[in-house]
């Protein structure tokens, strides 16, 4: 009994391997990267029905499309009945190139888009390239610092975001205590978080933990060979907080 409880788990490991390799292949053919290099870097991605093109800023992280946002946007693309984007309020945070947010926008949803002032020009020029003429809802680009000013420019009393996208916002920088805070400040109780996340240091695990104190947290889906992890969240309830 004990080798063949050893031989299936061994199996079942095996299948999640392929599994896994089968659908990151999948994802990672949605990018189409140019034969001709170019005085502008751009790559263009597949999603939606959609080509989109992507401008990048190669000086800076915030402005390179990483595989956690592919990794979203397969997910809302291929989920869309059971995460219906249509007409809903969404919101980025860490919006980066603005891929993530132009898909989420062409599923149909009202979003606004946000990142760091100096990201700001580059993620409008794609949003704008992407989505007019061809979203129901033109999206929004706004500026977020995490933890700054946010009773300012996001007061909690107009906040009614049904979603809040996020993709590798996680990572070896000193703002994750504002990261947090940001998470907490623009969700209700009915806020649903679908963030993406690659770990590579031990900071990443220690986030998830104290993320834990606020949030319910569930794990849809993960890719081992990219070593990253897609996370439903909600908002603790006072009752179980």
């Amino acid at each position: 009994k004990d080798y063949l409880f050893t031989y299936l788990t061994e199996r079942e490991r095996g299948m999640k391997r392929d599994d896994d390799k089968k659908v990151v292949a999948e994802i990672m053919a949605r990018c189409f990267v140019p034969s001709l290099v170019t005085t502008t870097p751009w790559e263009e991605f597949h999603f939606v029905g959609h080509e989109i093109r992507i401008t990048e800023a190669m000086d800076c992280y915030g402005a390179v499309v990483w595989p956690s946002a592919l990794v979203l946007c397969y997910f809302l693309e291929t989920n869309a009945k059971h995460y219906n984007m249509v007409d809903k309020n969404v919101i980025e945070i860490g919006a980066g190139t603005g891929l993530v947010s132009i898909v989420a926008s062409l599923l149909g949803a009202h979003v606004t888009d946000t990142d760091l002032p100096e990201l700001l020009g580059n993620l409008q020029y794609n949003i704008s390239r992407n989505t007019k003429m061809k979203c129901k809802h033109l999206p929004q680009v706004k500026e977020l610092s995490w933890g700054v000013a946010l009773d300012e420019n996001f007061p909690r009393s107009s906040n009614n975001f049904d979603y809040i996208l996020a993709a590798d916002v996680v990572y070896a920088h000193p703002f994750l205590e504002e990261l947090l805070i940001t998470f907490d400040h623009l969700c209700k109780e009915s806020t649903i978080i679908l963030w993406v996340m690659k770990f590579r240091l031990e900071k990443e695990n220690k986030f998830v933990d104290r993320f834990k104190e606020l949030f319910d947290l569930e794990e849809i889906s993960s890719f081992p060979s990219l070593n990253i992890t897609l996370y439903k969240a909600m908002k603790k309830s006072r009752r179980s907080a």
